[in-house]
């Protein structure tokens, strides 16, 4: 049998050591040892490869019965709530920017009179925004924007 110490002692140290590494972390998000974006566009053959890998043993549902929802709801209530507010208010700019172009399509395009409650003309209505969003969205996506 190896000699390995408890699990309670190394989940201690990993919570102490990792908490008191945040200077490290930043310093490595400052000056990477390689550039993000090229390490990131290289990988995208083994990204591929993983996701398939993932797809064919069924990784994504597996993981969501292990996990299940008391683990989703107990994360998101001690993490997420708390860190809503920040992140929002940091993503501000990219909000305004990434929903602009979507903005100017809603603004610039000429829907069908409405109808009655209920009526066909309503739902024209809805398929001609759903049409122009849906055209901005894959024309944004072919030119990489």
């Amino acid at each position: 049998m190896a000699n390995i110490k408890s699990l309670d002692r190394t989940t201690e140290k990993w919570n102490r050591q990792s908490a008191s590494s945040t200077p490290e972390y930043e310093a490595g998000i400052k000056a990477p040892k390689t550039d993000w974006q090229k390490a990131a566009a290289d990988a995208e053959a083994n990204y591929t490869a993983g996701v398939q890998a993932a797809i064919t043993r069924k990784a994504f549902g597996k993981g969501i019965i292990k996990a299940g929802s008391a683990k989703w709801q107990s994360q998101a209530l001690t993490k997420g709530v708390q860190r809503w507010a920040q992140g929002i208010s940091l993503s501000r700019d990219a909000y305004s920017a990434g929903f602009a172009p979507y903005r100017e399509v809603i603004q610039r395009t000429n829907l069908p009179p409405r109808g009655p409650k209920g009526s066909t003309q309503n739902i024209q209505r809805v398929a001609v925004m759903a049409g122009a969003l849906h055209d901005e969205k894959m024309k944004r996506q072919a030119s990489g924007t």
